[in-house]
């Protein structure tokens, strides 16, 4: 079960702190996250063709291969298409973190968030630096603060953490992420950190995190966009002291079950906080001959700003669903779909072996009415399903993001 009070200094061996700095106005916007063991490291980065420069530096720590002892996160400045300069402060931030904690620069990884274009400003991050490192501990409000630094449009700071019982040992598994506009499959304007005390080779790792990614941050869709400084990260440090995590094991399934679920949980999050959002929606289609099928399917309809606007407007647009499968690529009979939703006010179907169903449109609103509504589709074609999420559209996401320079 997540534990919504806990986050990223919840395993052993890892402490973290937050703070302003003064990149903000008020909000802290400095974070991070220091193992006391070297860490193995997984990740998976944007796929946009422009990469900021912090990604693109992490994007060579990890085809080093030499573990992870720090990471250091900034908001309200992306330092992204900033030119030789960006990379020049990406090192500069790196080498004072390791001059900070008596590691290595290539030990160090970086993640910045906020606007595009600006170049950071170096001297308040690297005093932002020298000022957050004496506060490092492992305490649960650290990690709050962490959680809450590399926030920037969010309303809320999104953690959790998990605990299972292996053969013979107990591990825990903690997380933070941001995000909550240009949000879309292959990644989102989003940062999550993964941190576990397993001990987990970085080769199992990192199959285990870019198969978890295509099942949460991958099947995530705000508004449409996919942004430059994109990545999830996941360190695991061993302070657990048990066994190696075997692949096709008992504890394998076990802790790749609960890895799973911790990245469900925050993906869900990122999208319930979609910026304007007043409902998280939820697009499961079952049926289809093949998974890249159904994943095609549910992607696309909480993809659709058609769908978003409808849900918005609490209407039982079942025609917006339907146009959506009908371009997402995937194969299937429209003949033999059916459509229902489903909230905790109760289900109800609206299309049938591809014919219109005769519903209540007082119930239907109803329905839709709750702020977490699920699409539930069938295709008959296959066993194959896959399960999307998004949320609904609205007036405030569009004042938000056109005031977000000013």
């Amino acid at each position: 079960m997540i534990q919504k009070n806990k986050g990223i200094t919840y395993p052993t061996g890892f402490m973290a702190a937050g703070s302003h700095v003064g990149l903000k106005k008020k909000k802290k916007d400095l974070s991070m996250v220091v193992s006391t063991e070297k860490a193995n490291m997984a990740a998976v980065f944007t796929t946009n063709k422009v990469k900021a420069a912090p990604v693109l530096w992490n994007q060579k720590v990890h085809q080093l291969g030499k573990g992870v002892k720090a990471l250091v996160i900034n908001s309200g400045n992306a330092n992204a298409c900033t030119g030789e300069i960006g990379h020049q402060h990406t090192e500069q931030m790196a080498e004072q973190m390791a001059t900070s904690f008596e590691v290595k620069a290539d030990e160090v990884l970086i993640a910045s968030t906020g606007v595009i274009g600006v170049p950071l400003p170096i001297d308040k991050v690297i005093k932002g630096i020298q000022k957050v490192a004496p506060t490092v501990c492992s305490d649960d409000k650290a990690g709050q603060d962490a959680a809450e630094g590399i926030i920037t449009t969010d309303t809320f700071i999104k953690q959790g953490a998990i605990q299972v019982q292996l053969e013979n040992q107990v591990v825990r598994i903690g997380g933070m992420a941001k995000g909550s506009g240009m949000i879309h499959p292959n990644m989102a304007t989003m940062l999550s950190f993964i941190t576990t005390d397993a001990n987990v080779d970085p080769l199992l790792l990192q199959e285990m995190l870019t198969e978890t990614t295509e099942d949460t941050y991958n099947m995530i869709s705000v508004d449409g966009d996919t942004s430059t400084n994109d990545m999830v990260i996941a360190l695991a440090n061993g302070s657990s002291n048990g066994s190696p995590i075997i692949k096709g094991t008992k504890d394998y399934k076990i802790f790749k079950g609960a890895f799973l679920e911790l990245n469900i949980y925050l993906a869900r999050e990122i999208v319930r906080d979609g910026e304007g959002a007043g409902k998280l929606i939820k697009a499961t289609v079952n049926g289809t001959a093949t998974k890249r099928d159904a994943k095609l399917l549910a992607k696309a309809i909480v993809g659709s700003n058609l769908v978003k606007t409808a849900f918005f407007g609490e209407d039982a647009n079942w025609g917006r669903i339907l146009c959506a499968m009908g371009y997402s690529g995937a194969q299937f009979n429209p003949n033999q779909v059916d459509i229902r939703f489903l909230s905790k006010s109760g289900l109800i179907e609206v299309f049938k072996n591809g014919i219109p169903v005769s519903f209540s449109e007082d119930k239907a609103l109803t329905i839709l009415k709750e702020d977490e509504v699920e699409v539930l589709v069938n295709v008959y074609d296959g066993i194959a399903h896959a399960t999307a999420w998004g949320c609904d559209l609205s007036y405030e996401y569009v004042r938000i993001n056109g005031e977000y320079r000013t």
